[in-house]
């Protein structure tokens, strides 16, 4: 390396996790160049001078604050919340986690399918109800699963669906990259086709002015009688009003949700109490593997960095 810039691990942070992040790096990073900041005081003061951040969130008010801030190493795959302009405006890279997730995220999917193709969320109803009653289940194998937005997660889980013997439909804008686990890969505005013959569909898209509501009524309607939606992607792109309308009517068989428009999700909303739901609180893309994988990507691109090579800034965004 011909620098030592300095990396700041913000407030946003969880305090557990960036005292493990901060433990990781130091063992990747050269000695004393990584800082950490527990409070927002801390973050706007320890930004002013770093060229480096890894953070949860960032502020446009934190960004007119960092003089040398060269780049963004956001913690999630989604980068919606950013202020990508005000980022862009500012001569700043910004670069997101994509790929440390997919493997938690595909088995969560996974788990969610077999949920409803098994009828374990029958089972588990039946058992709060001290009831023996038979569910006969199905089997994945044979079944259509539709993958809109064949990401790193997207690509994960085509991946897995394909080796348990499923037909993978896809979406992607850029259709030259095509996963071999992918049967059938459709433009990003073609999602009608994928919807209406897949038995699973798996929102696995980022959330993008493109993306908002991409799953409205229309969509449901075209959606098959039996098919199971299961959205891992973010709340905004499914219209929660309308899935619960399509699920109270049969218009589609059920829904698995990590994600939903507020979270967490409120005591009132009607897809606490639907039979054909499964809740969970936005822990798909939960794994003790994280950290590390997270400081293989910060490491990696610290080096380039500090050799002037922000051109080749993996995962960059912006």
């Amino acid at each position: 390396m011909t620098a030592r810039p300095e990396l700041l691990v913000t407030h946003y942070v969880p305090q557990r996790t960036a005292a493990e992040l901060v433990e990781t790096l130091a063992d990747a990073l050269p000695e004393g160049v990584v800082r950490r900041a527990t409070r927002p005081d801390e973050t706007h003061e320890l930004i002013a001078d770093v060229e480096a951040v890894v953070t949860g969130d960032v502020t446009p008010e934190q960004l007119d604050a960092a003089g040398n801030l060269r780049w963004i190493h956001a913690l999630s795959s989604g980068v919606d919340r950013y202020p990508l302009d005000a980022i862009e405006s500012a001569g700043v890279a910004l670069t997101n986690s994509a790929g440390v997730h997919a493997q938690p995220i595909a088995e969560h999917v996974l788990c969610l399918m077999l949920v409803f193709e098994r009828g374990v969320n029958e089972s588990v109803r039946q058992q709060a109800r001290s009831v023996w009653e038979r569910v006969e289940g199905g089997e994945l194998r044979g079944k259509t699963v539709g993958v809109l937005g064949v990401g790193a997660i997207g690509t994960r889980l085509a991946e897995v669906c394909s080796a348990l013997g499923m037909t993978v439909l896809g979406t992607k804008r850029d259709l030259d990259d095509a996963p071999d686990a992918v049967d059938e890969l459709h433009p990003a505005d073609d999602h009608h086709e994928v919807l209406a013959r897949s038995n699973y569909v798996a929102v696995t898209c980022p959330l993008t002015e493109e993306t908002r509501g991409l799953i409205g009524a229309e969509e449901l309607r075209v959606m098959r009688r039996d098919a199971v939606l299961v959205n891992i992607g973010r709340g905004e792109i499914v219209d929660e009003d309308a899935l619960a309308r399509a699920l109270q009517g049969g218009r589609i068989a059920g829904a698995g949700l990590d994600v939903f428009g507020t979270e967490p999700l409120p005591a009132d909303s009607p897809l606490w109490d639907l039979s054909n739901v499964v809740v969970t609180p936005h822990m798909a893309g939960s794994t003790p593997h994280k950290v590390e994988r997270w400081a293989d990507i910060v490491a990696e691109n610290y080096a380039a960095l500090a050799d002037g090579r922000i051109e080749e800034l993996r995962n960059r965004v912006v």
